[in-house]
């Protein structure tokens, strides 16, 4: 982040060496969204985003809610009592319904039994009973009672921006549970608060006294003279039309389509209708724009995403005018800048979460892909859509009474009072902030808190870290019952064969048992001490990881042996199954053991703890190693079965490449063209269109990684020049109207990006 408030650092730090929960807030534009960015970018542990609404997910950059934790679409009811029931349109589940029929993927529960970080954004929205559910099926899956299954919780969002919605059916059962249905209001938050950390300082406004005015609006201590000098800027007259760069803030859709449409109407020029490139998976109830975009020159329209280019020309709620249009281009024109810019479309990406074989981290999976001109026509726009959008001019059409909220939504859309239009005069009754949100904000944790609690936190996530590292419990039962479950196998079942291995390998785990508890019991009173030897726990530490990690490692390599020979053999799909999640627990502890020497030494040494600190070259290739020692013994002592396929396997899909870190999407094509694919290759593999692919060869030309010559051949390259030679319009729509089908539009791209300013 280029300006780091202690909010924001205290933030990072809570969530990269602690296990508390946060409750992140701050007032509009204070920069959460950034700030989220910065922490999914940095952190070590394993994260999923979710949020209520599919749109609020796709912005995050994560998943619903309902989608990943399986939920059906009904008020929960916190207890294990007999179901009330109402009509088909308001339905209940409770923990015992929802345990019912609870069906889960493996990938999904292997997901959340591996999550460390869940981050819930714009939970504002998040209703009560939806949490609960949430930490009841994290508790299920992840088989711990602890908050959350024992995962950390990272809670984003406003209160005084948009609030929960519960139909009044559901209301009158769920009152006899919860006080009220903001997120806080939940069991779990009521018995587990998170540590509340604000945002305070603001970027969107600089202006002092705007800034009181909104604060006072936010706080419910908004003043007469507050009111005045809102009340400065009442012009009920005010023309939108005549008036350009203006937007109506309004209450309701159809209020805010009605003045777009009618706008547009009024227009004489030629309409123009533009739809979305979709690859793959991407759902209609998650598109993030009216996939039929209608526009005209003239057209007042707004930016509904960040410029995420070096030259960062446009921000989300950018007012621009259409310039000019053709079939495959848009010209929007800032007045007051007096510039003009091209649209490019913009790629959103359909994900979910799965987990990496090797490294058992949470990776992101690329389902689908929306690309579209990221503007809308805007006129108008509702308060509830205008969340999250800056703006220099607006109108607010406030002749209903606004919601509790609303009116401070409105207004701190703007950033500077000079740019305030207000319809009619300012009312105060019925814009009041919601009093139960206001007293849970004086939860707000003081800086001495914050620090006092950061230490208290960090101490004890390094001992929890540990304690769990080196506790194999789980893992020693879970060989004792495989071991055990060879005794209801029928005589001639083909796992008995394997019966003398089980009890050999749960034999070799089981002597672990009693010197890890032995281990922890030390560690226990090590952390007692006052002050704390960090170097003396390290010693002893790494001294116990030396003992205990040779007969663990010779246990993964039984494990993988026998799951190497099992994928061979017929009609065992089963006994190879548990084998599976055997081998998952048996690296993943060897893993943990691992990040928690290592987390040791950056604490020790006084470092930073961050992702880049805490991953290393012998973790990340752990299990790749072992499995090519493993295929080289296998080989040597099963000769025959090798000789024919050595990848012969009844059971398992084809092993993908293994993922590596993320890189910019323009760096993604790059790699890939240098590997020779074609651009139609390139958009394949990348579930893109070949024209986003084209659109990121541009932005290589202009940044010098490429020459035109590397992708057009030298006589289109000359004819492209004696086409540009005169040429000094803005729109290549001129071009292909005089050309027509001789260059296609993304060779005149191609060709303008490659001239010199």
């Amino acid at each position: 982040m280029e300006q780091v408030s202690a909010a924001a650092s205290y933030t990072l730090r809570f969530i990269n060496q602690t296990n508390k929960s946060i409750f992140l807030t701050g007032k509009a534009g204070t920069g959460k969204t950034t700030l989220l960015r910065e922490i999914i970018a940095t952190t070590h542990k394993n994260t999923v985003v979710v949020a209520p609404t599919g749109i609020a997910a796709l912005n995050a950059g994560g998943v619903t809610i309902h989608s990943m934790f399986q939920l059906p679409f009904a008020a929960f009811i916190p207890d294990s009592k007999p179901l009330p029931y109402f009509s088909e349109f308001v339905k209940f589940e409770n923990q015992v319904s929802l345990a019912r029929h609870f069906n889960m993927s493996a990938m999904k529960r292997a997901v959340i039994r591996n999550m460390e970080l869940l981050v819930i954004d714009e939970v504002s929205m998040l209703r009560a009973d939806t949490l609960d559910a949430m930490d009841f099926m994290m508790r299920k899956v992840r088989l711990n009672e602890r908050p959350f299954g024992g995962a950390q919780v990272l809670y984003i969002g406003d209160l005084l921006q948009l609030p929960p919605v519960v139909k009044s059916e559901e209301w009158q059962v769920l009152q006899k549970y919860y006080r009220g249905m903001f997120f806080f209001h939940s069991h779990v938050i009521q018995q587990y608060p998170p540590l509340y950390i604000e945002l305070d300082k603001i970027f969107r406004q600089t202006d002092d006294q705007f800034i009181s005015v909104l604060n006072n609006l936010r706080n419910n201590t908004i003043t007469q003279t507050d009111v005045q000098v809102l009340n400065q800027f009442v012009k009920p007259g005010f023309d939108v039309k005549t008036n350009k760069g203006y937007i109506i803030l309004t209450t309701h859709n159809a209020k805010a389509d009605a003045i777009n449409v009618e706008s547009l109407d009024a227009l004489s020029e030629k309409q123009f209708i533009y739809r979305p490139l979709i690859v793959d998976e991407f759902p209609e109830k998650i598109y993030p724009v009216d996939p039929n975009l209608q526009l005209k020159v003239g057209a007042q329209i707004m930016f509904i995403k960040n410029d995420l280019s070096h030259e960062k020309q446009f921000f989300n709620g950018k007012m621009g005018v259409i310039k000019s249009l053709a079939d495959n281009e848009i010209l929007v024109h800032f007045p007051d800048e007096n510039k003009t810019i091209e649209v490019e479309r913009y790629e959103w990406q359909n994900i979910r979460y799965k987990i990496n074989e090797n490294t058992k981290e949470v990776e992101e999976e690329l389902l689908g892909t929306f690309t579209h001109f990221p503007i809308k026509l805007a006129w108008a726009i509702t308060v509830h859509k205008s969340q999250g959008l800056t703006f220099d001019k607006a109108v607010l059409d406030v002749s209903q009474v606004f919601a509790p909220g609303q009116a401070y939504v409105a207004l701190s859309r703007l950033r500077s009072l000079n740019g305030l239009i207000l319809l009619s005069p300012l009312r105060m009754n019925g814009i009041s902030s919601d009093e139960e949100v206001l007293q849970y904000a004086s939860n707000k944790a003081t800086e001495s808190v914050l620090q006092d609690s950061l230490t208290t936190e960090t101490k004890q996530y390094l001992y929890n870290t540990l304690i769990t590292s080196f506790d194999f419990r789980t893992v020693i039962q879970e060989w004792r019952n495989h071991s055990f479950s060879y005794k209801q196998e029928a005589p001639k079942s083909p796992k008995t064969k394997h019966k003398d291995w089980a009890d050999f390998s749960a034999a070799e785990m089981a002597k672990l048992g009693d010197a890890s508890v032995k281990f922890q019991s030390q560690l226990y009173q090590l952390f007692s001490a006052n002050p704390v030897d960090i170097t003396f726990i390290r010693e002893r530490c790494d001294a116990a990881y030396n003992y205990f990690f040779t007969p663990l490692d010779a246990v993964v390599e039984e494990v993988l042996l026998k799951i190497e020979e099992i994928k061979r053999v017929k009609k065992v799909k089963a006994f190879y199954d548990e084998l599976l999640f055997l081998e998952e627990l048996q690296i993943k502890t060897v893993l943990q053991l691992k990040k928690s020497l290592l987390l040791l030494k950056i604490i020790a040494e006084g470092k930073e703890i961050s992702k880049q600190n805490l991953v290393s070259d012998d973790s990340k290739h752990y299990k790749i190693n072992k499995l090519v020692t493993v295929t080289e013994k296998f080989r040597a002592s099963h000769a025959a079965l090798v000789e024919d396929d050595d990848d012969a396997s009844y059971y398992e899909p084809k092993m993908k490449k293994a993922k590596q870190p993320k890189k910019a999407t323009i760096e993604e094509t790059l790699e890939l063209w240098k590997q020779n694919h074609s651009i139609h290759e390139i958009a394949k593999l990348r579930k893109l269109t070949p024209g986003t692919i084209f659109g990121h060869f541009t932005k290589l030309i202009q940044l010098e990684a490429l020459q035109l010559s590397d992708i057009l051949p030298e006589d289109k390259i000359a004819a492209l020049r004696e086409v540009f030679y005169d040429f000094k319009g803005e729109s290549l729509g001129e071009l292909k109207d005089i050309h027509g089908e001789k260059f296609t539009w993304d060779e005149l791209r191609l060709f303008k990006s490659s001239l010199k300013p």
